[in-house]
């Protein structure tokens, strides 16, 4: 029987809006004369994510002179273009810039979030977060209206480790005190949140609003969380 169901944070209950993988392709559009998948920004952005969060750990942005900082940005765009198909060289990637820079992105609640986490309430389930980020997040959830709602949070900060390794996904289940086959874990990421989720031994779901993924038939693939309540048994 299912007693908790863990959520990715980004992109599976809050995205930015605008899209950022939209902002990366009219960019590329508008100053590369070049058009990139919106599918394959999206993967892209969250690998490159993972380097964010690794550089920022090891040396925080304050610290850093601005000519370190501009390396940084020049590699963490590289990174994500070139996932997604369209490798760029340094003075390229200094053309964006700018324009990222200018672009102002908000943070919101998926339209249908609290609906569900609503619902998982009602079946007096436990709601926990696991998420890759380093910095508290407390007051982005409260912000958000999402801290009633959830009963564990987890995060890479916290634990010294991202998402897939089994680490993050151990120490959730450790702190709600249930066991891998009690729980459903849902992401967007299908190698970091699906595979990662599934390894020690947990249920997991893709949430997939865009129909980014149809190729992925090994999990459930959802484009609502409301469908989770689906698959609670």
């Amino acid at each position: 029987m299912t007693k908790a169901v863990f959520f990715d944070f980004y992109n599976t209950l809050a995205t930015h809006q605008p899209p950022r993988e939209r902002v990366y392709a009219d960019i590329c559009k508008e100053l590369l004369g070049i058009d990139v998948e919106l599918k394959r920004l999206f993967t892209s952005l969250s690998e490159a994510d993972i380097y964010m969060r690794q550089e920022t750990s090891r040396l925080p942005m304050d610290k850093r002179s601005e000519q370190q900082k501009l390396d940084f940005y020049i590699e963490y765009v590289t990174r994500i273009l070139k996932g997604a198909g369209a490798n760029i060289n340094r003075d390229t990637a200094v053309r964006i810039i700018p324009g990222l820079q200018k672009r102002r992105w908000e943070l919101k609640v998926c339209d249908d979030t609290v609906p569900a986490l609503e619902q998982l309430k009602r079946h007096g389930l436990i709601i926990g977060l696991i998420s890759n980020v380093i910095q508290d997040m407390d007051s982005t959830f409260t912000r958000l209206g999402l801290q009633p709602y959830l009963d564990i949070k987890v995060t890479s900060g916290e634990v010294g480790c991202d998402k897939p390794e089994p680490e993050i996904f151990l120490a959730a289940l450790k702190k709600a005190d249930v066991l891998p086959g009690e729980t459903v874990y849902v992401g967007d990421q299908y190698e970091i949140d699906v595979v990662g989720a599934r390894a020690v031994g947990m249920q997991a779901v893709l949430i997939d609003r865009n129909d980014y993924f149809p190729e992925i038939t090994d999990c459930p693939r959802i484009k609502s969380l409301t469908q989770v309540v689906e698959y609670i048994t």
